[in-house]
């Protein structure tokens, strides 16, 4: 099992902070059943049919895998973070092990690639090395469309911003492309290999 030592705690208490608690969460119930139905329907729309393996980075407790087996039962989902707390109490059920950005071959299946690959809410906390090194694995894991949320500096963002500062847009366009992602907008990718399936119009 990889050792990822995170830099600060994801317990119970964090997570009732951050996702249920009204006063602070980041989304409420409708705003995330939103954003589940837009990264869905926008992958499949790239793919040109149903999403039916999804690999969640920094997932939590699996709260994606939950709205999007609501959606699409027969879908595969596989959660990865580095809260032991998240995998001892949600783990076996929802389908989440331990591991960070930077673990994904570690603890994934070597030849596994997804649907959609989602890092969602996580992306902001990493340092620019971890960043690079782990696009790069997410890149490698991605075969139809990847929902990768960043905030950038001047960007506005609730919710827990214990990050290290925001770079540039510029910055963070130049490292996703270093990692061979291709933009398509609305914070969703295609890998370089993938892109030539799309007009041009249709990417960023």
């Amino acid at each position: 099992m990889p050792k990822t030592t995170p830099a600060k705690t994801y317990d119970q208490k964090y997570f009732e902070k951050w996702y249920r608690d009204p006063t602070h969460r980041v989304r409420s119930p409708a705003e995330f059943a939103r954003q589940v139905d837009f990264a869905l329907h926008m992958a499949e729309w790239v793919l040109q049919k149903r999403v039916g393996s999804v690999l969640d980075v920094g997932c939590g407790e699996g709260q994606w895998g939950v709205a999007l087996r609501k959606r699409r039962p027969k879908l595969r989902y596989i959660g990865v973070d580095p809260s032991g707390w998240a995998v001892e109490t949600h783990g076996a059920r929802r389908g989440v092990r331990l591991g960070g950005i930077t673990d994904l071959d570690a603890v994934i299946e070597a030849d596994a690639q997804f649907d959609l690959v989602l890092c969602v809410g996580m992306l902001n906390y990493l340092d620019a090395a971890t960043l690079r090194a782990g696009l790069k694995q997410v890149a490698r894991r991605t075969a139809g469309m990847a929902y990768l949320e960043l905030f950038a500096q001047g960007d506005e963002y609730v919710g827990d911003t214990a990050w290290p500062k925001p770079k540039p847009a510029a910055w963070y366009r130049t490292t996703l492309q270093s990692a061979g992602f291709v933009p398509l907008g609305m914070q969703c990718y295609v890998t370089r290999a993938e892109a030539d399936r799309l007009s041009a119009m249709e990417r960023g």
